[in-house]
């Protein structure tokens, strides 16, 4: 089992930052993959960023140029750097872990959630 636990949410206004962090603990795998998804009121969760353990990562459209996922595979930590904000970034910011193993079985876990509002 793996524990993710997020902290960095925040109420901030347009055009601030925020950095976002997950810890992981317990059987945290290699070769996994962690993300940020974004479930802004009355929508589905979507993703914002992820970053495999090799370091490639991907982006939201909206995040593109803004935004920056990064890990410190030492400390089974993934950062989420969220610059010139808009209050459509509103949402709560979920952590995820995401490991697929050679017998394609897919371990697939969930933080809390961490609340992001941006102020117009």
């Amino acid at each position: 089992q793996v524990q993710l636990v997020e902290s960095g949410g925040g109420l901030v206004q347009a055009g601030g930052s925020l950095r976002l962090s997950c810890a992981a603990s317990g059987s945290t795998f290699s070769g996994n993959t962690m993300g940020w998804y974004r479930q802004a009121p009355g929508k589905q969760r979507e993703l914002v960023a992820r970053i495999i353990s090799g370091g490639r990562t991907e982006y939201a459209d909206s995040a593109k140029g803004r935004f920056t996922i990064s890990r410190d595979n030492a400390k089974n930590t993934v950062y989420l750097q969220m610059n010139s904000l808009k209050p459509e970034d509103t949402g709560v910011y979920y952590c995820n872990f995401r490991k697929i193993f050679s017998d394609s079985t897919l371990y697939d876990n969930w933080g809390q959630g961490t609340q992001v509002t941006v102020s117009s």
